[in-house]
């Protein structure tokens, strides 16, 4: 069965959100048709409520159509709560499980597919601490605990089902920008390899792209949505056919001129028969 995906991240609704490229992706999503819709986080830029408000009518707009499913990002994170921790745990994702729900990672099965999400956005934490100050609450982590989790999801699901691992931080460096989304990013890959994921869709880093992490895991990696890619690039998001065979991730980029996002290069990966995950989660 093929499943058609459509992956946008990075919207940083608020001051620096063009609404006009907001409003241009949602009146498009029923003309694309996908079986599934994948907001993968940041969808706000200061985690306001106002920008969850306008975020939320994002996703009921999207919901028309198809499925949708949503995870927080960094921006969507009330980190200024971390030094407060423990007290201040709940705090980090009250606002968006006002707007979005108790369940931050949840499970979302459609016809032909899985899709299980793993937070990496947690505020100001241990595990992605940094000398770098200004990226204190903007690196994400992969704990052993979630890996585990999705690795039972995936373990139990239906073999025809294909296995798409939601993230919001990247998991590839970045071509540009030169960063790895998640600290201790050897064991995240190693983490996700040994998951039994075939796709990881993931944003943050603001520049579309989609590889190959080992042999046979594919990285969709979806631009920011409603605010310039980094280099001056167009905004964009990428629209993911997932064959019995292939996978296809076509970038769809803002044509400013004429005021629409459009179909631009696709790039193609074959997929491999499933292999079960037998190795030890480190």
């Amino acid at each position: 069965m093929t499943v058609q995906l459509l992956h946008a991240s990075d919207m940083h609704l608020g001051g620096k959100a063009d609404i006009g490229q907001v409003e241009a992706f949602e009146k498009m999503i029923p003309d694309l048709r996908p079986d599934v819709i994948v907001l993968g986080g940041d969808l706000t830029q200061r985690a306001r409520h106002g920008e969850f408000q306008r975020a939320r009518a994002l996703r009921n707009i999207a919901a028309r159509t198809a499925p949708v499913y949503v995870l927080p990002g960094n921006h969507d994170v009330s980190w200024w709560w971390s030094p407060l921790l423990p007290f201040g745990s709940g705090m980090l994702h009250r606002k968006y499980r006002r707007y979005f729900g108790d369940d931050l990672t949840p499970t979302l099965t459609v016809p032909g597919a899985i899709l299980a999400g793993a937070l990496t956005a947690h505020g100001v934490a241990w595990p992605s601490l940094t000398w770098k100050p200004r990226n204190l609450a903007v690196m994400g982590h992969l704990s052993k605990r979630e890996m585990q989790r999705i690795r039972g999801i995936f373990d139990a699901a239906a073999p025809d089902l294909a296995r798409i691992l939601v993230l919001h931080h990247n998991v590839l460096r970045g071509e540009l920008s030169g960063r790895m989304g998640l600290a201790h990013w050897r064991r995240a890959q190693r983490r996700i390899l040994e998951s039994g994921a075939e796709v990881v869709v993931c944003g943050h880093d603001h520049q579309e792209a989609a590889e190959l992490l080992g042999d046979r895991v594919v990285v969709s990696t979806a631009g920011p949505l409603s605010v310039p890619a980094r280099g001056s690039r167009p905004s964009g998001f990428n629209f993911l056919t997932i064959e019995p065979t292939a996978v296809q991730v076509t970038f769809f980029r803002w044509e400013a001129e004429k005021a629409r996002y459009r179909a631009s290069d696709t790039v193609a990966f074959a997929r491999p028969a499933r292999r079960d995950a037998t190795a030890q989660v480190h």
